[in-house]
Formats: C-alpha cells, sequence, structure tokens
C-alpha cells in the first residue's frame, strides 16, 4: 500500500469518528438565575447515584443502538460547576450540600423520530459542625423532577437545556424551602433560648409539689410503716421536668417545667415518732430534692447545649442530678444519722436554708 495514501485514509477515519454528533461530553452552559439566595450558599456537590456510568444514552446513529454520553468532567464536578457560574453565592449564609442520587436519560429512536426520557432527583442537607469539630449533616429536603420529549435524530440542542432547567428547578426549590423554613423550622435555627417554669402547685391529691409556702405535715404520710424498719419515718420525694420547644424567627425556646414532688401514699411516720424535729428531718429531705432541682437548671443554659441534640444533653444532665441527689440524699441520713445527731442536723438545717436562700426558694 502506498504509505501517504495509508496515512491519508487514517487522517480521515480519525476525522470522523472525532466529528460524530452527541459524542462530546454535555456541558451545562451558565444561566442567570431569576432568584439570589437569602439563606444559603451551595458549599458543596456530589454525586450519590446508584449507577455512576454515563448519564445519558442517546440515540445518534440510525440503525445503531444508544450511546452513552455524560457531563463533561462528571456529575458532581460539571453540577458543581453550572451552580457556582449560575448561583449567586453568600458564604457567610448557612452551607448546604447538595446530593445528586438520579440523573439519567435515554432515547429510543423509531425511524428518524427520537423520544426522550429524563429522571433528576437531589437531596439537600445542611453542614454543620459538632463540639468536637466534626463536620455533621442534617437532611433538609428533596427535589425529584422528570421530562418527556421528542426530537429529529439529527438534533441534539434539546438535551443540554432540558438537564439545566431541572438543575435549576431544583435549586428554586431549595430557595424556596429556605425561604419557608427558616424562621420556623428547627434543622434551620440558629440559637437556642430556655425558659423555667416551677410546678409548685398546691393541690389535695396524692402528690405534694414542693413549694416553701406549703411545708409538709404529718397528715401527708398516709401509708403504713414499713415492716421491719427501725426508723421514725420514711418520705418518698424525687424531681422530674417536662419539656417543650418552639421555633419563631430561627430561635428555639426551650420550655421546662420543674417539678420536686412528696408522694403522699408512698410516706409514712410512725405514730409514736410524730413531733416536729422529726416532722424536720423528713422536710429536709424534701428540700435536698429541691436543691437539686436548682442545681440542674443552672447545668442547663444556651452555652452548655447544642442545636443539634439538646435534648439529649437536657436528659443526661437530668440523670446525672438524679444521681446527685440519691448521693445527697444518704450523705444527709449518713451524716445526721437519721436524726439522731442534733447537732449535725442542725448544721444540715443551716445549709439548706442558705442554698434555698441563694438560689431564691426561700427568703
Amino acid at each position: 500500500m502506498n504509505p501517504i495514501l495509508y496515512l491519508r485514509w487514517l487522517f480521515v477515519g480519525l476525522f470522523l469518528t472525532a466529528s460524530q454528533p452527541g459524542r462530546a461530553p454535555i456541558r451545562l452552559q451558565p444561566q442567570s438565575i431569576s432568584f439570589t439566595p437569602n439563606e444559603f450558599y451551595m458549599a458543596t456537590v456530589t454525586d450519590q447515584r446508584a449507577d455512576r456510568g454515563a448519564i445519558a444514552r442517546l440515540a445518534l446513529t440510525p440503525g445503531q443502538a444508544p450511546q452513552p454520553v455524560d457531563i463533561e468532567g462528571g456529575v458532581a464536578t460539571g453540577l458543581r460547576q453550572f451552580v457556582n457560574q449560575s448561583l449567586k453565592q453568600n458564604k457567610s449564609l448557612r452551607p448546604i450540600a447538595m446530593r445528586i442520587t438520579q440523573l439519567r436519560l435515554t432515547e429510543t429512536a423509531v425511524g428518524n423520530r427520537v423520544t426522550g426520557q429524563f429522571v433528576f432527583a437531589a437531596v439537600f442537607d445542611l453542614l454543620g459542625k459538632s463540639d468536637d469539630g466534626s463536620e455533621t449533616s442534617t437532611r433538609l429536603t428533596e427535589y425529584r423532577g422528570s421530562a418527556n420529549y421528542t426530537r429529529p435524530l439529527g438534533q441534539t440542542t434539546i438535551i443540554e437545556p432540558t438537564i439545566r432547567q431541572a438543575v435549576v428547578a431544583s435549586l428554586r426549590s431549595l430557595n424556596d424551602y429556605m425561604n419557608r423554613e427558616s424562621g420556623q423550622n428547627e434543622k434551620l435555627a440558629k440559637r437556642l433560648r430556655v425558659v423555667f417554669l416551677d410546678d409548685s402547685r398546691i393541690t389535695n391529691d396524692d402528690t405534694v409539689q414542693y413549694n416553701p409556702e406549703r411545708p409538709l405535715t404529718w397528715a401527708d404520710f398516709r401509708a403504713e410503716p414499713r415492716r421491719g424498719s427501725h426508723y421514725a419515718a420514711e418520705v418518698f420525694t424525687s424531681f422530674a421536668y417536662e419539656g417543650r420547644s418552639t421555633v419563631k424567627d430561627g430561635v428555639i425556646t426551650i420550655q421546662l417545667t420543674t417539678k420536686a414532688y412528696m408522694l403522699k401514699n408512698s410516706s409514712w411516720g410512725r405514730a409514736d415518732a410524730k413531733n416536729p424535729y422529726a416532722l424536720n428531718h423528713e422536710q429536709r429531705h424534701f428540700d435536698i430534692t429541691r436543691l437539686i432541682t436548682e442545681r440542674f437548671k443552672q447545668k442547663i443554659h444556651p452555652d452548655s447545649l447544642t442545636l443539634e441534640d439538646y435534648n439529649s444533653i437536657i436528659q443526661y444532665q437530668f440523670l446525672e442530678s438524679f444521681r446527685e441527689m440519691n448521693r445527697m440524699q444518704e450523705q444527709y441520713d449518713a451524716e445526721t444519722n437519721h436524726s439522731v445527731n442534733q447537732l449535725a442536723q442542725e448544721r444540715w438545717n443551716q445549709k439548706i436554708d442558705a442554698e434555698l436562700r441563694k438560689f431564691g426558694v426561700k427568703k
């Protein structure tokens, strides 16, 4: 074979292969998006499709099977570049991650007529950092879209706008969500405030709520003395809290109602021991429960909580305070020898009263 002729055919073959329509990757064209985000910026775009192959199967040549065509640079890079070039970004706003979960375009050809089916889905997450500096991700919302089209076999101009418009629609959906939810969605709150209420109701039922204006009386000790016990009396006290949260203007308000209480039907006193001194000893058990409740409240403040996990932190501090209450009750009985040691009893009386005054419970 003539070497010059061989080279000529080689060049022609290369030119025809490279110039076949649609074989080049799809490049999303930057466009001016009609809105400017006021609540977020797009920090990252990732490809999390189950099948991360080429996004499209395009009918390009008569009589041939659809051919694989991908986004220029790959899905993550191509879409990230498009978003950065098209969407105004203010990095002082909330960082959002866009996770592409579906991006598929399939075509079928009958003669010179091509029909296309397109599906697109993305999940948007709020990015943050935990107390130890590790990154956190909170799922916010999801977008799903689809489109069908028909085109002539030789014209592929509809493909890129179809993909681009779906991406823009997902960003618009996210923008609408953020504008709507930023002031009322707990996931998007910017700070916390804590409000405490004390349940100090005076009632006539089985439970005595702690109230400095309503000290215990022997009439509150309704249970039968415990068999085998060598104590003169026994009081059942504990504390609890109920919480609820609301969100307004991006602020989570946590309302905690605390209650120190005594159960009448679980508390008892022997008839021959019902005197003011013994009653004072049992009242001081109740006072200790209220002190622990106040100490618990001191542990719960915005600086000790996180937006992401404030409820678990409150529960943990409650359990720690509950253990502290049990230890203090045991220490009180041990040091006073269950009220037998009168000097120790007086020291505890003064100690408890001083702390109650510090917390404003007693005047």
